[in-house]
């Protein structure tokens, strides 16, 4: 099977892209999804994305894990898929699209800075020693005072499989490190290890360090391994709505794959 592939990164988050509107791409085929994102014997990724189709508006999203399942919604997937949609020239400087939590708009510059609306939260858990909550995928978020010496593979893992059962969740630790800036270590569920940065996790961390009054900017600065996010919002009644991801998608390179 052949087919032509680009590969995009977003803060060190990378995907595999396909432009799959003729629908050619078998989507039930998860060794073939897997082996693609494989850094060994395949391209090498944290998930792959699909551009299809859409009746009524730009187009649609459909994200997979790197394990080969589909999952849920990927912000740093959603921002890479609105510059994929301008090099395609399905868009201009502005996206409407259907992902898996429903529809999307975004906007995207010259320089490739994309600002992505997610999805309204308004359910947040909080305990005594972290927050809970679903920003397209669901999140842990526990506030560490050093996050750079947690073994993340270990208490990630600990985490998404003994607190959160089969279905699991992405971890984030998160450190305060300036004012409204944050730094977040994530453990993603489907890769099973820690990624260089998560979007829907620096959602999840903004919003859950807003929600427990550490701090009161609605503009935050999450800082994550692999680059710079930023998050804007209102919180209007017990409701976070107009919450934006705004930060750099990248083309890395295109290529053809032949097996």
């Amino acid at each position: 099977m052949q087919f032509s592939f680009y590969k995009y990164q977003g803060t060190g988050n990378d995907f595999v892209f396909i432009d799959n509107r003729s629908l050619f791409f078998p989507k039930k085929d998860t060794k073939r999804i897997a082996q693609l994102c494989d850094r060994k014997f395949g391209i090498g990724a944290d998930g792959l994305i699909l551009l299809e189709n859409h009746t009524t508006v730009d187009f649609k999203m459909v994200y997979f894990n790197a394990d080969g399942q589909q999952s849920s919604m990927c912000g740093n997937g959603g921002r890479c898929i609105v510059h994929f949609a301008k090099l395609l020239h399905i868009i201009a400087l502005k996206a409407t699209f259907e992902a898996i939590d429903g529809m999307h708009t975004a906007t995207i510059n010259e320089d490739g800075i994309v600002s992505l609306k997610m999805s309204d939260i308004s359910d947040i858990k909080v305990y005594e020693n972290y927050s809970f909550l679903n920003s397209g995928s669901p999140h842990h978020v526990e506030v560490k005072n050093d996050i750079k010496s947690i073994s993340l593979q270990q208490e990630g893992a600990q985490l998404r499989y003994g607190l959160y059962g089969k279905d699991g969740a992405n971890i984030n630790f998160v450190q305060e490190i300036g004012k409204d800036i944050f730094a977040v270590r994530t453990y993603e569920r489907g890769v099973e290890d820690e990624t260089l940065s998560c979007g829907t996790g620096a959602t999840a961390v903004a919003i859950a360090m807003h929600n427990k009054s550490l701090t009161a900017s609605n503009s935050i600065t999450i800082e994550t391994k692999g680059g710079t996010l930023k998050v804007t919002f209102e919180k209007i009644g017990e409701t976070y709505k107009n919450i934006y991801l705004i930060g750099k998608a990248t083309l890395v390179f295109k290529g053809e794959w032949i097996c």
